[in-house]
């Protein structure tokens, strides 16, 4: 049912935004992701860059991948093209600032999204998910599968987004009320797949009978998921995501995944774009803070039918 991330994000954009023509382009605006092809970055990249063509706006999308040094050089294109404004999700929470400065040196605005700066004041905006909202739901979904005892692990995103940080905050915040429930390990596996694939490998081998998998986002958990199978333990292991990606949402229709927390990230992919366009003719977003937090939403298999679209709920 979603297995097309592509053609759904399609649907999904001409829902966010109205048709309009883009014979009267008001300039470029440049949207800098991580890694498109993680299906999470992809929908913030086409949704804001759909919004921005649609409102009349040049628009392109390029990735660092986690790296600073391709991300001040991707800085430099958009300042050398004379972007009107950059759209970024910053690699690093402390390293990025650098490369925002510079855009503003130029007087380019720098709208933030899905990953925070550690520096307020630089950035007309920083659009985020409320991630510790969106951890302390997950994890009491969790707690409802797995049960109030037993052996589980952690499976961790990149330490230099402090999304990581922060989700794995939210999880502790419920998980440690439960004193029966044991956490025998916390790895790292950088939001990517086949890191959670290889981690969950090896933790198994020390710890056969765990009961659950908490994950921080939903590439690492399908990859514990596939590992698990491969081992033979599914049928014997909880797993619970976050992001609320098409894959997640088929794991969840097959039974082999408890839930996932979806990010709004096309909601606030095209907000970032109408703020940026908002500045670009007032100077001002039109919103009154710069950090704006978008709540997250539980995906279960009792509103599964609500997932229309990549990243959405048709209910919301």
């Amino acid at each position: 049912m979603f297995k097309t991330t592509k053609r759904l994000l399609v649907a999904s954009t001409a829902s966010l935004t109205l048709m309009a023509s883009s014979a009267w382009a008001d300039g470029l605006i440049s949207i800098i992701v991580n890694d498109p092809s993680n299906p999470y970055w992809y929908t913030e990249g086409q949704v804001a860059k759909q919004t921005a063509e649609d409102m009349g706006y040049d628009a392109n999308v390029a990735a660092h991948k986690g790296d600073t040094n391709t991300e001040s050089k991707l800085i430099d294109t958009a300042i050398t093209n004379r972007a009107k404004a950059i759209i970024l999700d910053p690699a690093n929470a402390d390293g990025s600032i650098g490369a925002v400065r510079k855009a503003i040196a130029a007087n380019i605005p720098v709208i933030i999204i899905n990953a925070e700066l550690n520096q307020s004041g630089l950035a007309k905006a920083q659009l985020v998910s409320n991630n510790a909202q969106g951890a302390a739901l997950g994890a009491m979904q969790w707690v409802d599968a797995v049960g109030d005892s037993g052996d589980y692990v952690e499976l961790f995103g990149a330490p230099s987004d402090n999304n990581a940080a922060t989700r794995s905050n939210g999880f502790e915040t419920v998980l440690t009320q439960y004193p029966d429930l044991n956490k025998v390990a916390q790895e790292v596996a950088n939001w990517d797949r086949t890191q959670g694939y290889n981690k969950m490998q090896s933790i198994l081998q020390a710890n056969p009978n765990i009961k659950g998998v908490i994950s921080g986002n939903d590439e690492m958990a399908l990859g514990a998921i596939a590992a698990l199978k491969e081992a033979g333990k599914l049928d014997q292991v909880k797993v619970g995501g976050f992001d609320g990606s098409p894959d997640a949402a088929n794991a969840i229709l097959d039974g082999e995944m408890e839930y996932t927390v979806l990010q709004p990230v096309a909601i606030f992919a095209a907000a970032a774009i109408r703020q940026a366009d908002s500045f670009i003719k007032t100077g001002k977003t039109g919103v009154d803070t710069e950090k704006q937090l978008f709540d997250c939403y539980l995906i279960t298999k009792d509103n599964i039918a609500n997932y229309t679209t990549a990243f959405t709920l048709s209910e919301y």
